[in-house]
């Protein structure tokens, strides 16, 4: 599709509303407001994407290099009869001439954490008759761009959490929680690029993931190469369907055959197809010899029910479901007791949580694990899109705004302040500058053209070439700090 169509239609009339003389459009990417408990940061991710993806093969498959007068009576077509006028073409004519987008885009390097309300990259055209093209792009990127951001963000959310209950209950263990958050997200998201680019943004905190298209996407527009670099990774595991074409009647010679098919590495063995209590103590109890036999880890995965409760036990009539999984499976495998006193199940058997697990559950399964002596590292969490896709734009208040213009020569620092809203919404004015301070960045608007050139924001990309080409591992090592 001629890129130049994936906008909204209130974009079309812009050009003639700014007035007169207008030579010169700036604007910025900024989350304005958190909507995640615990979350006053947000990670800066997938403008690399969507440079190569959008700005650079889009509009040079699909517009610079198609007939000009093809792609622009295209657009005449569709735009016509959305107004129902005559739409005067002749600015897409002169884009097509020039063969390029005049463009200039800075930014902090992906990666990068931000507070909330300090932009995150700037937009501005490099030739006056192109003002227009600034804000029209607004829609385009923001489709794309707020996901990335949003997974990663909460990505490293997760990530903070398991890292800290596995410092508090199994310090010599951390390589674990690299595999601790596992993404399950894929069939539950709004469509394949959204799946991808959230899955993207969850890589970055752990490799652990089910969703297989990312590491293709990271050699794409990351610079990685999956034969010599980890950049996802997963084991064998079954489905309902698997467990069921066994028969209910002997799900205890599915297992054993799986066992068999598996004789080393990890497997995850769905394990509520039917009865998962029976599972934990009439199958497991009498498989018991074959999963301690096996060059291998056997993993139960519940799969309903409350997650915390399931894992952890509750308070219940039946003394199995008191317990919990991770009670359960120690009390017939065993472990250690580790140097800071918390239990570690037997490293033949472990267990996986994928259905419902949001920050809070994740947070909860950790604590009531350690209350009861347990280290968190004995469970591994299935993230889902019940994390990852609700969310939307205004989880984290993303907006881009103009905030300098320049008409007729004279410099003029604009911007929003409802007097209506609560502070959300009110901009920046003017051009911008970040800088670092104590280890963070923040930003002063209203700076010099020579101020503005200062800071932390380098050109990524300006008329048509792309200036920075970060790989996954250059971007992992930033979000990790």
């Amino acid at each position: 599709m001629n890129p130049l169509l994936l906008t909204d239609g209130y974009k079309l009339g812009h050009r003639e509303q700014y007035p007169q003389g207008t030579t010169l459009v700036y604007s910025n990417w900024t989350p304005r407001k958190s909507r995640v408990e615990g979350v006053n940061n947000v990670v800066f991710f997938g403008l690399q994407y969507f440079i190569k993806e959008y700005l650079i093969k889009g509009f040079n498959e699909d517009f610079f290099n198609q007939p000009k007068e093809t792609v622009v009576s295209e657009y005449k077509k569709y735009v016509d009869h959305y107004l129902g006028v005559d739409y005067d073409i002749q600015h897409i004519e002169s884009l097509h001439d020039l063969g390029y987008l005049p463009i200039e885009i800075k930014a902090i390097p992906e990666g990068t954490e931000v507070p909330i309300r300090v932009p995150m990259f700037t937009l501005v055209n490099t030739k006056p008759e192109f003002f227009w093209l600034t804000n029209y792009l607004e829609t385009l990127l923001s489709s794309i761009i707020w996901q990335p951001c949003t997974s990663a963000t909460i990505a490293k959310q997760y990530r903070r959490i398991l890292n800290q209950y596995a410092m508090d209950t199994d310090k010599g263990n951390l390589e674990f929680v690299t595999w601790q958050g596992h993404d399950f997200s894929m069939r539950g998201m709004s469509g394949t690029e959204s799946a991808i680019l959230s899955g993207m943004g969850h890589a970055l905190a752990f490799s652990g993931s089910d969703t297989l298209p990312v590491a293709k996407a990271y050699e794409t527009y990351y610079n990685t190469d999956v034969t010599k670099e980890l950049v996802i990774g997963s084991v064998n595991a079954t489905e309902h369907s698997v467990m069921c074409a066994g028969s209910k009647d002997d799900e205890i010679g599915t297992f054993r055959r799986l066992l068999e098919t598996y004789p080393t590495g990890i497997l995850s063995v769905v394990s509520d197809t039917w009865d998962l209590w029976k599972v934990l103590t009439e199958y497991l109890p009498e498989l018991k010899q074959e999963v301690l036999d096996r060059e291998g880890k056997l993993v139960i995965r519940p799969d309903s029910g409350d997650p915390v409760d399931i894992i952890c036990g509750c308070e219940h009539e039946n003394p199995v479901v008191a317990k919990g999984v991770i009670e359960l499976l120690w009390d017939e495998f065993g472990g250690t007791i580790n140097d800071q006193g918390y239990k570690v199940l037997n490293p033949k058997i472990g267990a996986i949580y994928g259905d419902s697990i949001t920050i809070e559950r994740a947070t909860q399964i950790c604590e009531r694990l350690k209350q009861k002596g347990f280290a968190s590292t004995n469970v591994v969490l299935g993230i889902g899109s019940f994390t990852y896709q609700y969310n939307t734009r205004d989880t984290f208040g993303f907006a881009m705004k103009a905030t300098y213009v320049e008409v007729n020569g004279e410099g003029r620092e604009i911007f929003k302040d409802p007097v209506t809203d609560d502070g959300t919404k009110k901009s920046a004015k003017g051009l911008i500058q970040l800088y670092q301070q104590n280890g963070s960045i923040n930003f002063k608007d209203q700076v010099s053209k020579e101020e503005e050139k200062e800071g932390v924001l380098q050109t990524v990309f300006i008329n048509g070439e792309l200036k920075v080409d970060d790989t996954l591992d250059q971007i992992r090592k930033r979000i990790m700090k």
